[in-house]
């Protein structure tokens, strides 16, 4: 009888049953979908495949929608300039996985200091504005902010139509915050690279030994020398560097404390403004990232952007090839620290409060999201990367890096047998500036990068 009633009840609502069960089966076919697409969305990126023009501008329109909501709710002041503390959306396990993916990043301005790591940052920075349809803040010619001059609102080009602000600011410039501000929304995020100075100046005197008078001069000092007594360029500067540089002169602004420098400071020496200079910079940039903890300091963006371990993945970009790195000794240390004390006062300040963030953060922590971050990139370098350190002739033209008149810059080969989604992502990751700003550039505004004019 109950299996007969049973049976008879089933028939009677036989519509209302099926429609049930249509129901509870599109649920789990939706839920299955989502799932793989944020499982393997990390990995290679499908949406970096090439589209359509009425695509592209479909996503960008969507994409901009979300900025200016998520802006909009922004303005009503600065947020709390504590953003590493432990909150119930990153739990003890140390998980950094983006809450709410649908938010859209925060606008951001890298500060992109020489020599210190930062074109690997950039094109993280590049990836992610290229994913979002971001709209970059980019130079109104070539491929800096009319370096070494300060920054002003005039050097960025126009704002694109469609698009309500600049969401992302990362080349090359010399930082003035009043007039950067002009330029990006108030609740930008705020970040910027530091490398121990000494390994920077070395890395600036041979990269740009062309191009600052100073080290000019000090080269071809050396070259004169006869053969049996002649010191390197950096040696015979090093002995006396007041003699080569030229404090009125605008191009060796890298010529001596160049981190202070691109920071907007006087560079020159310690003056009365240093201690509000230094407070200011702290109060403004959420992170100051350190070029010898550089996967700390990755997770620590992460967790500022809410990026995933795979957005974070990375190859170093712009690594010189051995023999053109001069070895150091201790009188050329003691003789560089004092040349760029101010320098070496910046980075020791800083590398205190970037320790200080990272306890806030978490010391345990954030260990284990390094070990994560360092096994996803390994898994994705294997698979991306054929070649590492090519010399440039035996680079192709779009990942050849540009190649300073001293040193050789080394870049690296894609592997082959990948699909289209995965060259798409390999290659980006590997792209150098140039390269991948002119790229962005052109989706940008439908156009090439202008030149700057013959002096």
């Amino acid at each position: 009888m109950p299996l007969h009633w049973l049976a008879t009840q089933l028939w009677r609502y036989r519509g209302t049953v099926l429609l049930l069960t249509f129901g509870i089966t599109l649920l789990l076919i939706l839920l299955g979908t989502n799932s793989l697409q944020h499982s393997s969305r990390y990995v290679w990126y499908k949406g970096w495949s090439e589209t359509t023009g009425g695509e592209r501008k479909e996503q960008h329109d969507h994409a901009k929608e979300r900025r200016n909501n998520s802006s909009s709710q922004g303005q009503g002041g600065r947020r709390e300039n504590q953003p590493f503390r432990a909150t119930a959306e990153n739990d003890s396990k140390g998980s950094y996985t983006a809450q709410g993916r649908g938010i859209s990043t925060p606008p951001v301005v890298f500060l992109k200091t020489h020599k210190t790591g930062s074109s690997t940052v950039q094109n993280l920075l590049f990836r992610m504005g290229e994913r979002e349809t971001a709209t970059f803040a980019f130079p109104r010619q070539a491929y800096q902010f009319s370096y070494p001059d300060k920054f002003r609102a005039e050097f960025v080009d126009d704002l694109p139509p469609g698009s309500s602000q600049f969401d992302i600011l990362c080349s090359h410039m010399r930082l003035d915050l009043g007039e950067l501000r002009k330029v990006m929304p108030p609740n930008t995020i705020y970040i910027t690279i530091l490398r121990e100075p000494l390994r920077t100046f070395e890395s600036i005197f041979s990269y740009y030994t062309s191009s600052v008078p100073a080290f000019t001069f000090a080269k071809k000092a050396s070259e004169a020398t006869e053969a049996g007594e002649r010191k390197s360029a950096l040696s015979l500067f090093l002995e006396s560097p007041e003699s080569f540089w030229d404090p009125k002169e605008p191009g060796d602004g890298l010529g001596k404390n160049p981190l202070s420098f691109d920071l907007g400071l006087n560079s020159q020496q310690w003056n009365a403004s240093w201690p509000a200079d230094l407070s200011l910079l702290e109060e403004t940039f959420q992170l100051i990232m350190i070029a010898e903890h550089f996967d700390e300091s990755l997770v620590l963006l992460g967790a500022l952007l809410k990026l995933e371990p795979e957005e974070l993945a990375y190859v170093r970009l712009n690594v010189r090839a051995a023999q053109d790195v001069t070895p150091l000794d201790d009188v050329a240390k003691a003789r560089m620290r004092a040349w760029n004390s101010l320098d070496v006062l910046l980075y020791d300040f800083f590398l205190q409060l970037f320790w200080e963030k990272a306890e806030q953060y978490g010391l345990e922590r954030l260990n284990v999201e390094v070990a994560l971050l360092r096994a996803s990139t390994e898994r994705i370098r294997q698979r991306c990367v054929a070649r590492a350190g090519v010399p440039p002739g035996d680079l192709e033209d779009l990942l050849r890096p540009w190649q300073s008149d001293t040193v050789s810059i080394l870049g690296y080969q894609v592997r082959g047998n990948l699909t289209q989604h995965e060259q798409g992502f390999c290659v980006r990751m590997m792209l150098p500036e140039p390269q991948y700003h002119a790229h962005l550039y052109f989706l940008q505004y439908g156009q090439d990068v202008r030149a700057m004019p013959a002096n």
